[in-house]
């Protein structure tokens, strides 16, 4: 494999969909052609606001697409939830130049999944290979691969690149037939918790999930709005664009779940998912009127009903979010790969990482210890 020679394709969408999708697999949504083109082709992903696309892509000799990185240059650290500001600042400070650097994401979601996307898993560290000479051949300062799947973090770590955890809270389905199973394996406190706040929370509202055909231009004009008005107190201006969610709808409706809380018909929330293999991954949530414990509804415990109801092993909702442990969501190691170019930099922020990682090892040992779960005798 010495002999590949690298790359970089003009936008995702420059790509073969099928030849994409047969590297990236059919596991993770966010990871496809469908939902990556269309974070460019609706003007969300692109370069006026900060995220040049550069996938970077290796052929087979078969002249197939045999790997690729979803690849983009940045000129902010912006809607990536790995935080490096203090790293810009500090690089800045010493008379370096941190941006420009190159991102190895799925833009604006923090979900973990496969950033070396290959048909043979050979090519990996050509890929990688690939992505430091893009660095180095253009200026840059860094390369970050943001929540990389753990299969892949040894992949980076035998590269040399620097691995930062983090956590998350993930929902773990243990067999259960229905929500009241898995209320059952909760502490008598907690149980009681939950079924208070899914009762106030519904008051006078009706529930509905829509996927696929279901979903039409309607439910996304009032889901556009739940969304602007998070992402307006959130991140000053919502990352996404109107179009976007009419692109996702009609290139992978089957892949969306789509849940909207309803007073007299007319939609007031809704909480957007993707569902993967065996995962439901909680992406968006937004409302128009203030209920108590409708954010708890629609992007937890409704996201559990429908993993248990479609036999998913996991439920994936979001970066952060401390309140997600007392509703049944353990923490979970999260992770990424960095290549930082200069080597005092590079010895700096090795010495940060380090205490890093102990400090989120005991916090996940710590939150752990505080899961709502019953006691075994």
């Amino acid at each position: 494999m010495t002999d590949l020679v690298a790359r970089i394709g003009d936008g995702v969408a420059s790509f073969d969909a099928a030849e994409w999708d047969a590297c990236a697999g059919a596991d993770n949504p966010f990871v496809s052609h469908a939902f990556l083109s269309a974070l460019e082709d609706s003007g969300s992903a692109v370069s006026r606001f900060g995220w040049q696309p550069l996938p970077i892509a290796i052929d087979g000799a078969d002249g197939r697409l045999a790997g690729v990185v979803p690849a983009y240059a940045k000129s902010h650290s912006q809607g990536e939830y790995v935080f490096d500001h203090a790293w810009a600042d500090a690089f800045e400070r010493a008379g370096g130049r941190y941006y420009p650097k190159l991102q190895i994401a799925v833009p604006f979601s923090p979900v973990p999944g496969p950033r070396l996307l290959m048909r043979d898993a050979a090519v990996a560290p050509a890929l990688i290979a690939a992505a430091e000479a893009v660095v180095t051949q253009h200026g840059l300062s860094s390369a970050h691969a943001t929540f990389v799947a753990p299969q892949q973090v040894p992949l980076f770590e035998a590269a040399g690149w620097l691995v930062r955890t983090d956590s998350q809270f993930h929902w773990s389905n243990a067999g259960y037939g229905d929500f009241d199973d898995f209320l059952a394996a909760l502490s008598s406190r907690k149980r009681k918790a939950i079924r208070r706040e899914r009762a106030a929370a519904v008051a006078g509202l009706e529930i509905v999930q829509l996927s696929g055909d279901a979903i039409g231009e309607a439910h996304w004009d009032a889901f556009w709005h739940f969304y602007q008005d998070t992402g307006a107190r959130k991140w000053g201006r919502p990352y996404l664009t109107r179009a976007f969610f009419s692109l996702l709808g009609a290139r992978m409706a089957d892949r969306v779940l789509l849940v909207l809380a309803l007073r007299d018909g007319r939609p007031i929330a809704g909480a957007l998912n993707l569902i993967g293999a065996d995962t439901l991954y909680g992406r968006y949530w937004g409302a128009v009127e203030e209920v108590p414990f409708l954010h708890f509804e629609l992007c937890y415990y409704q996201a559990i009903d429908a993993a248990i109801a479609r036999g998913l092993a996991h439920v994936e909702a979001g970066a952060q979010g401390g309140h997600k442990l007392a509703r049944g969501y353990a923490p979970v190691a999260t992770f990424s790969a960095h290549y930082i170019a200069d080597p005092a930099f590079r010895a700096a922020v090795a010495d940060f990482l380090a205490a890093e990682r102990r400090a989120v090892a005991r916090d996940i040992d710590r939150m752990g210890a505080m899961a709502p779960f019953r006691k075994e005798d």
